[in-house]
């Protein structure tokens, strides 16, 4: 290698330590959630246990709420399974249309269906949606990796439920 094709590298290399210490780039630092899902918003429709359809920004948007699966209840070309009726009927319970939500994302903004993902809080009184479903015995944990910001509480909120035989886990096999 030439000393001109050296001094080129070495200058590349010299440039990208710089890009990435002013950037707080590496390989081990931690990934913040992107805030793209997050804000105000209210709840339009309940489709079913685990989407929501909520006005964002003078938009409408499918939130998938990240970290639970509910039986599917509206899909379509697929039976209703079990318990999929009652977590679909506790999401409507606690997320009447006109209610005021704050979405918070993760990593990624959106699954392969383009729904937004998020952790749903009702503004009024801060509760945590996803992780009620799954503690009330509604909904099971389904890490949406990378976003795992919540999995363990999540993971937790399962154990007691499977544990005191709530919801689904005493109702489905």
């Amino acid at each position: 290698m030439g000393r001109r094709a050296r001094a080129v590298g070495i200058t590349i290399i010299t440039a990208l330590a710089a890009v990435i210490a002013l950037t707080g780039c590496g390989a081990s630092a931690p990934r913040s959630p992107t805030t793209s899902a997050s804000g105000a918003a209210t709840i339009d429709r309940v489709v079913d246990g685990d989407t929501v359809i909520v006005r964002l920004s003078g938009r409408r948007e499918r939130v998938r709420l990240i970290g639970i699966d509910t039986p599917e209840s509206v899909k379509p070309n697929t039976p209703v399974q079990c318990y999929g009726l009652e977590s679909s009927r506790r999401t409507h319970d606690l997320l009447p249309v006109g209610t005021a939500v704050r979405l918070v994302g993760d990593i990624e903004a959106r699954d392969r269906y383009q729904r937004l993902l998020a952790y749903v809080y009702r503004s009024g009184d801060g509760l945590f949606v996803n992780l009620v479903l799954v503690r009330d015995g509604f909904a099971r944990p389904y890490p949406f990796r990378p976003n795992l910001a919540h999995e363990a509480e999540i993971a937790r909120a399962a154990d007691g439920a499977r544990a005191a035989g709530l919801g689904l886990w005493s109702h489905c096999r």
